[in-house]
C-alpha cells in the first residue's frame, strides 16, 4: 500500500531543531518498517521541505513554509491508500487523519496496525 506516515513534526517542539529532527526521525523509522513490510511508505516532511527551501523559506512558518507544508500533504491524501499515525500530539498529522477518513482512506494507528502485504493489494 501507499501509506503517508504522519506524526507530529514541529508540535510540542518550541521549533527546537533538535526535538524537530527527534520527530523527523520517528517518522523516518516508521516509514522504513513500512517499507521492509513491502509497504511504499512517505512523509509529506520528505516531499515538501526540499520545495520549502527552493521556495525560498527563511524560517519554519514563513510565508514559503506555510504556502507548501500541509497543503502538499492535502493534495497526496486522496491519492494514497491510508495514513498510518504514530507519535504524540499533532494538529497537522490529526488533520491529515481526518482527510484520509473524509476520503474514505484506511486510518492505522501505529504500525503494528498494518496488515501484512499479502493481506493487502500490494505487489512484492
Amino acid at each position: 500500500m501507499l501509506l503517508l506516515v504522519a506524526g507530529p513534526y514541529r508540535s510540542g517542539t518550541g521549533d527546537d531543531p533538535a526535538k524537530i529532527a527527534a520527530n523527523m526521525a520517528a517518522m523516518t523509522e516508521a516509514s522504513l518498517q513500512l517499507y521492509r513490510a513491502g509497504h511504499m511508505p512517505l512523509t509529506g516532511e520528505a516531499l515538501a521541505l526540499p520545495m520549502i527551501e527552493a521556495a525560498g523559506s527563511t524560517a519554519i512558518g514563513d510565508a514559503a513554509f506555510n504556502e507548501i507544508f500541509h497543503p502538499l500533504a492535502r493534495r497526496l491524501l486522496p491519492r494514497l491508500d491510508g495514513v498510518v499515525r504514530i507519535g504524540g500530539a499533532s494538529t497537522g498529522a490529526d488533520e491529515m487523519v481526518a482527510i484520509a477518513r473524509a476520503n474514505k482512506l484506511a486510518v492505522y494507528h501505529g504500525i503494528e496496525a498494518v496488515p501484512p502485504l499479502a493481506e493487502t493489494r500490494g505487489f512484492a
